[in-house]
């Protein structure tokens, strides 16, 4: 049974259509059932957060906290953060309530780690049932909101040997959902010794994190 004070919480959000106003720049890190590693890369988010606080002016708490796709507590981040390796299962209200954060003001950024998007894929059919991914074409501004990125997504990791895919939902011409596929953004992200990317490739992935970070509190 949802509070009354959760009840208003999510109400006031929604009506405002801009959780920024609401709740300051803050980051989550979204934790969802199927048995996938959510909470991979753990150094990763803390470093872009680091990154961007010196580096684009934001103010983001140090340590992101983590939240649940069905709770009501995800209405309290302007900007989720997703990742895994594997499976991903959204139940019915997991997808109505995402969908719901998402149309309202929210923002998710899915990094896939590898192995990730044939699960993904499907669980957002369920999100949004008449609306699929398409890919953001290099000249979409969040290539270029804090630095330039004239080819588009950067390619962190090799994966399979594919071409990184930056895709997108949009709603009303708001991009609400950005899944980021064969970069890995997120290791990039990580600690220095955690892959060992030269220090050049690690900028860049940050770089492109922060990039996505200003997009969205600017829109």
């Amino acid at each position: 049974m949802v509070s009354k004070h959760k009840f208003f919480l999510v109400f006031s959000c929604t009506i405002g259509l801009a959780m920024q106003f609401c709740f300051g720049q803050n980051i989550a890190i979204l934790k969802y059932k199927g048995g996938g590693d959510w909470y991979s890369n753990p150094t990763a988010i803390p470093n872009l957060i680091e990154f961007c606080n010196a580096n684009i002016n934001t103010a983001l708490q140090k340590k992101p906290q983590t939240v649940e796709v069905g709770s009501v507590d995800i209405f309290q981040f302007p900007f989720l953060h997703m990742t895994g390796h594997g499976n991903v299962f959204f139940s019915a209200s997991d997808a109505e309530n995402l969908r719901k954060y998402l149309i309202s003001g929210g923002f998710l950024h899915i990094d896939d780690n590898y192995g990730m998007k044939p699960y993904i894929t499907e669980e957002l059919k369920k999100v949004f049932p008449n609306t699929a991914l398409i890919e953001i074409p290099k000249t979409h501004p969040i290539f270029n909101s804090a630095y330039k990125f004239p080819e588009g997504l950067p390619k962190i990791h090799e994966h399979d040997g594919l071409r990184p895919q930056a895709m997108g939902i949009f709603k009303e011409g708001r991009l609400v959902l950005l899944f980021t596929f064969e970069s890995d953004l997120g290791d990039g992200w990580e600690d220095p010794e955690v892959h060992n990317d030269p220090e050049e490739v690690r900028l860049k992935s940050l770089k492109m994190g922060a990039n996505i970070i200003k997009y969205v509190f600017e829109h």
